[in-house]
């Protein structure tokens, strides 16, 4: 079987969420099969070195005059097509609505073609203008999709419940947590990182963005609030986040004051957050809305006690007294949640221990496994029609 696989995004520099999945995929399908072809597509950048040679996985770098819509729409097709393969494999909720060879399409989410506004004042007009995409080509790629990939029980059943299958073509599997997170304890590696970025002494870890359902809005006003217990006693470390994005958030929850309090560290590569998570005292991640949540798996896989959110995905992959529940929607839950662990040790001491266990239960072996038997399912499914 020729097997395509779509990572339009791999290539560049800064991969976020669901270039990291399609990363893992084909890392680990290079590992657990040597039997089947795979044709990889990709959109020509500078990280052109991150997919590992196998004498069975071919790299296709594919150019479009027309933006994102012509790679995928027009490209996209074409070249599986010309590679012959049996199956593209469109790995980042949206596809080509004509393509000849049968397409297997994973969705992480719908949080776009649910009810709510794509022009609320929340969200850059590069989100806003990738929802519209995405509503006008979703539904017919599904539509037309031999199987459909999600992430998570829960948005399962949100994807059911939207498109109202009919059949076995929607399946829930788990994302992963890359084996590199684990509790760093190499003090020269601790010290490295500490002053490549300029980490604070004692730190709570957001990993935040501009979409408005990480809640970055929410944990601000949380952290504002818990300052006032514990003046200047604590940091806030996020990523790579815009200083004016996160003054105007400051102003809306009016707490410009802590602002020195709040270390931005610029874009992170994945390989350096577990040393930057095992130095943080708290993991916040209580977002209002994920499909699957892999940053929770990575702060528990450092040992780091967890805020999560007791809404969407987040409970199912967090597990049960393994992570502080919130609600998201209450600032006030949050600060509580900080107080708790900073006060209470043997709690932060059981959270750590339990997140560690938790996380094993989550591979991208395992993930990359039940993919292939999904594939071959396809395959089969074809030759007998």
């Amino acid at each position: 079987m020729k097997i395509g696989i779509e990572g339009q995004r791999l290539f560049r520099k800064k991969k976020h969420g669901m270039d990291m999945v399609a990363l893992e995929l084909i890392k680990n399908l290079q590992r657990i099969d040597q039997k089947n072809e795979y044709v990889v597509f990709v959109k020509p950048d500078f990280d052109d070195t991150c997919i590992p040679e196998a004498s069975n996985f071919k790299i296709v770098e594919l150019n479009s005059r027309w933006g994102y819509p012509g790679w995928e729409q027009i490209a996209l097709p074409r070249a599986a097509y010309k590679e012959g393969c049996d199956v593209l494999h469109c790995t980042s909720n949206t596809g080509p609505i004509f393509s000849k060879v049968p397409i297997v399409t994973t969705l992480h989410d719908i949080i776009y073609l649910e009810s709510i506004s794509l022009f609320k004042k929340e969200g850059t007009w590069y989100q806003k203008l990738g929802n519209m995409y995405r509503r006008y080509f979703v539904p017919p790629v599904i539509r037309k999709s031999k199987k459909v990939i999600t992430v998570s029980n829960y948005e399962k059943q949100r994807i059911n419940d939207h498109f109202g299958f009919k059949d076995n073509r929607l399946t829930a599997i788990y994302n992963g947590v890359g084996s590199h997170f684990k509790k760093v304890t190499d003090t020269a590696r601790l010290q490295n990182i500490k002053g490549r970025y300029n980490l604070p002494d004692n730190f709570f870890f957001f990993l935040g963005n501009t979409d408005p359902k990480k809640n970055t809005k929410g944990v601000l006003k949380a952290f504002s609030d818990f300052n006032k217990m514990y003046p200047g006693k604590y940091k806030l470390v996020m990523l790579d986040y815009d200083e004016d994005e996160l003054l105007k958030l400051l102003d809306t929850v009016g707490g410009r004051q802590i602002r020195e309090l709040i270390h931005l560290t610029g874009y992170v590569p994945n390989t350096d957050l577990p040393a930057i998570i095992s130095q943080s005292r708290i993991f916040l991640y209580p977002s209002l809305r994920e499909s699957f949540g892999i940053p929770i798996l990575e702060g528990m896989a450092c040992g780091v006690p967890v805020i999560t959110s007791n809404t969407s995905s987040m409970p199912e992959v967090a597990g049960e007294d393994t992570a502080l529940m919130v609600d998201p929607s209450k600032p006030i839950e949050i600060t509580e949640a900080m107080r708790s662990l900073i006060e209470d040790e043997m709690l932060a001491n059981l959270l750590s221990e339990k997140g560690i266990e938790r996380a094993k239960h989550f591979s991208w072996e395992t993930m990359a496994k039940n993919v292939l038997e999904l594939y071959e399912d396809v395959h089969r499914e074809l030759k007998n029609n």
